[in-house]
């Protein structure tokens, strides 16, 4: 880990120009004095690196030092960038990412951000299973490419058809990928594991310079939710467990106090199944009350568990 840490500081100092300890420290999420060392130890291993006292002081590389220690071209950097291929929210990730930005030469910096921008992981989203996606890392590049595409898609209520799109933005959500996406001048989410056939065209995408996807995801999103047939769980629940599952329900129609600190609540869903899920992840903290298909569901489960620990 220091190993990858000192490569950060080299990475930032080179950006950068200056930075405190401080900075430094923020930056990496390691005590100042962990920094020091690792200033130390970089200048011990012949890097020019050197530390100004008093007031405007910093830490800084010796002027016009340079490393490029990626050897990345900007076409493999913007697809590290944006790839979304791995565990993109993990803070190895996130550091990994820090560098390949930092060692960028100056003009294809801002590229590569802007196309990174086109792609968003989120912890949450509609929470379905995810089935595999083989059309996954050639949408990536026609996202970032900024290409037109023609995709036979399967909707929730309709069989396949042809559809030409022009990609947006790529959104993780939960376990799902979904592509953002104009047809015919009006923007729609697809979910990526409908996508049967994928053909990336020769036309440039109409689409704006400028994406803010999180907003635009959140719309379309909120719009799924709205659309699904709600279900109203009756339930008791533990005061010490209420946040979790309360935040994960869309409403909650009624709460009060029965007694040793429990509550009983009627909580809407937005789905049987979402409910099912919240419940189970909810544990001992909750016991539902109604409807009596959720109750079957949620005994199925335990009752599998139960067998495969051979209880």
């Amino acid at each position: 880990m220091r190993a990858d840490r000192l490569l950060a500081i080299l990475m930032l100092l080179q950006r950068r120009g200056r930075l405190t300890a401080s900075d430094l420290a923020a930056e990496l999420e390691v005590s100042t004095r962990t920094v020091l060392r690792d200033i130390d130890a970089l200048s011990r291993s012949g890097v020019p690196v050197y530390t100004d006292r008093g007031r405007g002081g910093g830490i800084c590389l010796i002027p016009g030092y340079r490393t490029d220690l990626t050897g990345l071209t900007l076409e493999e950097a913007k697809a590290l960038l944006s790839s979304g291929a791995g565990r993109v929210d993990s803070p190895h990730f996130a550091s990994a990412m820090r560098k390949v930005a930092a060692a960028l030469p100056e003009p294809h910096r801002a590229e590569a951000h802007r196309a990174s921008a086109r792609i968003l992981v989120r912890p949450d989203g509609f929470a379905w299973p995810s089935p595999p996606e083989p059309h996954l890392v050639e949408l990536q590049r026609a996202v970032i490419d900024g290409r037109r595409v023609k995709v036979m898609y399967t909707s929730r209520s309709a069989p396949a058809a042809e559809r030409t799109l022009d990609p947006i933005g790529l959104v993780c959500a939960g376990s799902q990928w979904y592509l953002v996406a104009q047809r015919g001048g009006v923007e729609r989410t697809y979910r990526v594991s409908r996508i049967e056939e994928l053909t990336v065209l020769d036309e440039p995408a109409v689409r704006a310079a400028q994406v803010d996807l999180e907003a635009a995801f959140l719309v379309h999103w909120n719009s799924f939710r709205n659309s699904l047939p709600k279900v109203v769980v009756s339930c008791l629940v533990r005061e010490n467990g209420w946040d979790a599952l309360s935040g994960k329900s869309l409403r909650v129609h009624h709460r009060e106090d029965v007694a040793n600190g429990w509550w009983r609540a009627e909580l809407e869903f937005a789905e049987d199944a979402h409910a099912v899920r919240a419940l189970w992840a909810a544990g001992p903290a909750a016991v539902a009350l109604g409807p009596q298909r959720i109750r079957d569901e949620l005994v199925a489960r335990a009752t599998e568990t139960a067998a495969r620990y051979n209880l």
